[in-house]
C-alpha cells in the first residue's frame, strides 16, 4: 500500500471516478507525459467440480479519433491491434488472458504529444457472447506516467448489454480530461459508435 503523506490522511495513490465526481485532469497544458497503459481486470469465474456458470471473457478496446480527423478502432475482433510509433499512437495486447497470468487486457497509449489526440473511447465487450457484468466485477484502470492512478468500475449492468463505454478521453485545448462513462450498449463497435456519433464507416457486419 502507498505511503500517505497527505494532510487528513487522503491517500492520492489512486482516485476512483464516480457518479459524483465523474471527471479530471488526466493531463494538463504543456504536460508531455509518456506512454499511459490502461488495464481492463475482471473475476472470470468461479472455479471447481460445481462450477456451473460460464466463465467471463472480456475484451478491451477503443474508439479513437485524431486531431487530424483520422478515426478508427483498437479491437482483438478484427485483428485491429494498433501501433504506438505512428499513428494511431494506441496499442492493444493482453487481451486473450489466462487463469495463470491474471493481468487483464491492456491498452497503450502514447500521450508525449497530446495535441494529437481529440478524444479516445475505452471500452469493454464480451468475447464470447453477453457477458455477466455483475459476476465479472470489472474495472478499468489507467495508469499515467505521474499523477494517481485512475480507476473506473463496470457497475450498474445492464442485463442483456454486449459492450460497455467505460471512460472517454478528450483533448479540449486545456490538456486531456477523462470522463467516467459506464455506459451499457446492445451490440458491438458499430453500437458504440452510434451512441457516441463517432462517425465511423463500418464494412464488416461483425462489428
Amino acid at each position: 500500500m502507498a505511503k500517505d503523506n497527505t494532510p487528513g490522511g487522503v491517500n492520492q495513490s489512486k482516485l476512483t471516478l464516480s457518479k459524483a465526481t465523474p471527471s479530471t485532469t488526466l493531463v494538463k497544458p504543456g504536460d508531455q507525459p509518456g506512454v499511459m497503459r490502461v488495464n481492463l481486470n475482471w473475476t472470470t469465474g468461479s472455479k471447481g467440480f460445481f462450477r456451473k456458470s460460464k466463465p467471463v471473457e472480456l475484451e478491451l478496446g477503443c474508439l479513437y479519433e485524431l486531431s487530424n480527423g483520422a478515426k478508427g478502432v483498437i479491437a482483438a475482433i478484427g485483428n485491429n491491434f494498433g501501433a504506438l510509433d505512428s499513428e494511431p499512437h494506441i496499442v492493444l495486447d493482453g487481451d486473450d488472458r489466462s487463469d495463470a497470468a491474471n493481468a487483464g487486457a491492456n491498452l497503450h497509449i502514447d500521450l508525449a504529444r497530446p495535441e494529437l489526440f481529440r478524444r479516445v473511447l475505452i471500452f469493454a465487450a464480451g468475447s464470447d457472447g453477453v457477458p455477466n457484468w455483475a459476476a465479472a466485477n470489472g474495472v478499468v484502470t489507467l495508469f499515467p506516467t505521474s499523477g494517481p492512478q485512475i480507476e473506473v468500475h463496470l457497475d450498474a449492468p445492464v442485463q442483456g448489454a454486449d459492450s460497455c463505454a467505460v471512460a472517454l478521453l478528450q483533448h479540449q485545448g486545456t490538456g486531456i480530461t477523462v470522463h467516467r462513462e459506464v455506459h451499457y450498449v446492445e451490440g458491438a463497435q458499430r453500437a458504440i459508435d452510434e451512441a457516441y456519433r463517432w462517425g465511423m464507416d463500418w464494412h464488416s457486419a461483425s462489428t
